[in-house]
């Protein structure tokens, strides 16, 4: 039996509008066909790699990590862009993808067509990267087809003298028009400058039949329709090949065959999961832990002293008291400390206590956080958690290790102002998240009838026959299954049969990427040496996205943090300094949350405009609840 080919070129999902090959399904598909090595090469990006390493090494499937990223430079007068596939050889070689996919981001012009990088900075960060070149629509290929040969042979040369071994020429035979003429040209530079050729094949989707789905795909990023002559249009070779089909195909390469077999020895790395990576937080050489320790006591003896004792009656045995809060204090600190987590506290602390001397408002705390005395003492918090019986340990349970996560509420027009502190503080540690947007069921409908061009109205009157429950969308099969009308119009039309099975078959793909709302991450080291970074120009702030995904982000050891902005608090702070212009000793935290006034207005349900309460359902709740307590609410 001969060994196993290799499909070193999968664009999964996270190759945007290009890639319909979920991860999950791939791994299935490995699994189910003894399939032992398979590699990542994703457009203009890294954001699928520690997903695809994890899911792959699960079920002991080798990972093989690269990208497909585009190279800029000036031919002959004019700006060329064009890619080069990368592969991370080793750790080394991983450390210096992630640092050229982020440059191919943060160093972006605002005349730049796409994020790129230079053969001179690819020089510089080759070490431990293995490079293809070749392949059809690439840099090297698309100068090759206009004749820029002795370019071509001249750039090749200055590569094969900086990568050595670890440089190869692609052969692909997808069977598009330019390829044979490239080929020949491809096989010629190989012989002229012993680099060795590599039989490759990109793979855009799974299975043959998901052609013509993937094609109205490319016209749904590219902005299309599928029936315009003059627009970019694959053959159905893109599909995920057999050893057999490879070894038909390149018969005639056979060192190309083997080199492709091989390739998978030559790797010897993959990104793997890792602990929380926080940066230090140290203060006279001090212990974390001790730092926690002392500002924890310092901050309740404040507390106790202005809120804890002047509300007591004469009759309260303060010494009681004070015991309580100091066994509920040492009993958090203790478990906060074995848990690892005092820099997140102290992190949190910090940037938290600068808004509030920085005069921009803070919410007083809202989730399970408010169950921390700690978080209370750190002014992380502003709610007594033992005045209103609140739970520590559903914050953090030493039973279920998890990150604790501190939802914190700024000021909306401050908020901005707080993350600048914390990029300022630590620098160059300190991301957002991005997010990418899927094509859920109607979404699939509707860019796919576009692209097809279905009359719109038709097209959305479909969709709406697609249940609407945003706590829980139904998949496009589902809402078929349950909806006789879908099935009625799938059974009479043709164009509609079409249109679902397409849609059927691109449903949950990704279509867009965007900046998560609140999430801001921070490591304990420079970010693009532990996740690959994107630059997101319609950004307000001045700092990168992570590549990498919320779960992708914190499996690397990035810690979240949220910064959520709240206009209630801008109204909030707007309304003091109203007051205060009468009342210039008016104290927020010391409004008396026993006002009956207030209980009437709250249980009238009249609370438009009130955070949380201004909902039809709440305002119902509060009129049949009547709240007259504070803990009521």
């Amino acid at each position: 039996m001969s060994a196993e080919t290799i499909n070193l070129k999968i664009h999964s999902q996270f190759s945007i509008c290009e890639g319909a090959i979920k991860i999950d399904k791939l791994v299935n598909y490995c699994k189910e066909h003894s399939v032992t090595a398979v590699g990542l090469c994703d457009s203009e990006n890294l954001s699928g790699a520690l997903e695809f390493s994890t899911q792959l090494k699960k079920e002991g499937i080798q990972p093989i990590i690269g990208t497909k990223i585009y190279i800029k430079e000036n031919v002959d007068g004019k700006i060329t862009y064009g890619t080069a596939c990368l592969y991370a050889k080793n750790q080394i070689g991983y450390k210096n993808l992630l640092k050229l996919s982020s440059k191919s981001y943060l160093d972006l012009q605002e005349n730049d067509k796409k994020p790129n990088i230079n053969l001179n900075l690819l020089k510089k960060y080759h070490e431990g990267i293995i490079i293809l070149i070749g392949g059809s629509f690439s840099f090297f290929s698309d100068l090759l087809v206009k004749n820029k040969d002795e370019y071509c042979f001249n750039e090749i040369k200055k590569l094969k003298d900086i990568f050595t071994d670890n440089i190869y020429i692609e052969i692909q035979r997808h069977d598009e028009p330019h390829e044979k003429q490239l080929e020949k040209k491809l096989v010629k530079i190989s012989s002229d400058t012993s680099i060795p050729l590599i039989a490759t094949n990109e793979v855009f989707y799974q299975d043959q039949d998901s052609y013509n789905a993937h094609d109205a795909f490319i016209c749904v990023g590219e902005k299309n329709y599928v029936n315009e002559k003059n627009r970019l249009k694959y053959s159905n070779q893109h599909y995920f090949k057999k050893t057999n089909e490879f070894e038909i195909l390149f018969a005639d390469l056979p060192d190309a065959l083997e080199n492709n077999k091989n390739f998978k020895y030559r790797i010897n790395y993959y990104p793997k999961k890792s602990n929380p990576l926080l940066p230090s937080f140290s203060e006279n050489g001090k212990d974390t832990n001790q730092i926690l320790k002392d500002k924890a006591e310092k901050g309740l003896r404040e507390r106790l002293e202005k809120y804890v004792y002047p509300r007591l009656d004469v009759t309260a045995n303060k010494d009681e008291i004070k015991k309580n809060y100091y066994d509920r204090l040492n009993y958090e600190v203790s478990v906060i400390s074995k848990m690892k987590f005092s820099g997140y506290f102290l992190i949190v602390s910090d940037y938290i206590n600068w808004a509030k001397s920085n005069n921009i408002p803070v919410g007083p705390g809202r989730g399970s956080g408010a169950g921390s005395l700690v978080a209370w003492c750190l002014s992380i918090t502003d709610l007594d958690p033992i005045r209103f019986g609140l739970i520590f340990e559903r914050f953090l349970n030493p039973d279920r290790i998890s990150m604790p996560d501190f939802d914190i509420d700024f000021c909306q027009e401050g908020r901005d102002e707080v993350i600048n502190y914390v990029k300022d503080k630590y620098p160059n540690k300190v991301a957002q998240i991005i997010t990418f947007g899927k094509l859920q069921a109607r979404m699939a409908l509707r860019d796919i009838g576009r692209v097809l061009g279905l009359p719109y109205g038709r097209v959305d009157q479909l969709c709406k026959m697609i249940p609407f429950d945003p706590s829980r969308p139904l998949s496009l099969a589902e809402s078929i299954a349950i909806e006789p009308r879908l099935q009625e119009a799938e059974k009479n039309d043709p164009v509609i049969k079409k249109l679902i099975n397409y849609a059927l078959k691109l449903e949950g793909l990704f279509r867009n990427v965007a900046t998560h709302a609140a999430g801001v991450v921070i490591g304990d080291r420079n970010l693009d040496e532990l996740v690959p970074l994107y630059k997101d120009l319609s950004s307000t702030l001045p700092i990168p996205v992570t590549q990498f995904d919320m779960k992708s982000s914190e499996d690397a050891g990035l810690v979240k943090f949220d910064f959520l902005g709240l206009k209630t608090l801008t109204v909030i702070k707007k309304t003091i300094e109203f007051i205060q212009k009468d009342e210039p000793d008016f104290d927020l935290s010391k409004i008396n949350l026993a006002d009956q006034e207030t209980f009437e207005l709250l249980s009238s349900g009249e609370t438009m405009g009130i955070f949380q309460l201004e909902s039809s359902g709440m305002r119902e709740v509060l009129k049949q609840l009547k709240p007259n307590k504070f803990e009521d609410i």
